[in-house]
């Protein structure tokens, strides 16, 4: 999977961020500032929902680190609908002011990938894992471990976009994708990992350690 330099600002924004003030700057200029005021201020949002800092990675081997920025809204044993195994879910859900910029939780190689069209109901509901639109990404840890790492895109949300494809190697804390304007992301974990996190916590992508792999 190629990478490009850190942005800062995210580069799936540009394009919308550019299109936010220019029609801002436009009603300045021909209006006044009393009208052009409502059109800043979406323009300001527009530009912290796709604000991209750098995150310091863990160091700790066995780390699984929070994929997305948000709050915790399940920690579950369930069935992984992906690999069809018993399996702990956990899941971050990002509202439109959290980063938006999806990492890897862990170190290792994509076996597969998978998209699914589906609704937009709120990501925050347990059923969004199974009817919202998602693209799933089956990680296998440098220790043979199992990790699926799922997108969901949410009630705003209408694009999910991953650069990362079967027989790519991720690293933990990299950047593979990203979802626009409040989503989900659920991580499928093995039974006997050690988690970290509760319902309710906030996390932040890559810094939040979510849970310990046991090998």
């Amino acid at each position: 999977m190629s990478t490009y330099p850190h942005p800062i600002i995210a580069r799936e924004g540009w394009f919308h961020i550019t299109v936010a003030f220019s029609i801002a700057l436009l009603v300045h200029l021909f209006l006044g500032w009393l009208w052009a005021l409502p059109f800043w201020l979406i323009a300001l949002f527009v530009l912290q929902f796709f604000r991209d800092p750098p995150r310091i990675i863990p160091s700790q081997a066995n780390a699984i680190l929070a994929p997305a920025d948000g709050r915790i809204v399940a920690v579950e044993k369930t069935q992984d609908p992906f690999l069809n195994r018993e399996a702990i879910k956990v899941s971050v859900f990002m509202n439109v002011f959290n980063v938006h910029s999806n990492r890897s939780p862990v170190d290792g190689v994509i076996k597969d990938r998978w998209y699914f069209p589906g609704q937009f109901i709120n990501a925050s509901l347990s059923k969004a894992s199974l009817e919202n639109e998602r693209n799933a990404l089956w990680i296998k840890t440098d220790k043979g471990l199992d990790v699926t790492c799922v997108q969901i895109a949410g009630l705003i949300a209408k694009r999910i976009v991953c650069y990362a494809n079967p027989g790519d190697r991720l690293a933990r804390g990299q950047r593979f994708g990203f979802i626009r304007f409040g989503s989900r992301v659920d991580v499928y974990l093995p039974t006997n990992t050690k988690i970290n996190v509760n319902i309710g916590d906030k996390v932040y992508a890559t810094l939040t350690i979510l849970a310990e792999l046991r090998s």
